[in-house]
């Protein structure tokens, strides 16, 4: 996807981990992961808003757009980053993603 999160950025900007930043805007650590790591395929403006305003910044400071060739060297190279990690999703239920999107609610 075109769309890139820049959340991590942030985060070691402002020294913030991620499980403090989920406390703060209110949605899971899981449901930010998937999030910040590109994998959601929408997010609420309640959500985006939570967010800018625990980071004290501007939407384009989180999101921004990149060529598709782009955007798909920088997935693999994560998609490698987290195997290399061996990061775990949270299991059951819907998907962290389907949360960010509809479901339940990310605020």
């Amino acid at each position: 996807m075109p769309i890139a999160v820049d959340i991590d950025v942030l985060l070691a900007k402002r020294k913030m981990s991620v499980g403090e930043l989920a406390e703060r805007v209110g949605i899971t650590p899981a449901n930010l992961a998937v999030l910040k790591n590109g994998r959601a395929k929408a997010v609420r403006f309640s959500t985006l808003a939570a967010l800018c305003e625990v980071l004290d910044c501007q939407p384009g400071d989180l999101l921004r757009w990149e060529a598709e060739a782009e955007a798909e060297a920088e997935a693999e190279a994560e998609a490698e980053a987290d195997a290399d990690a061996g990061e775990v999703e949270g299991a059951g239920g819907a998907s962290a993603g389907d949360a960010l999107a509809g479901g339940a609610s990310a605020r």
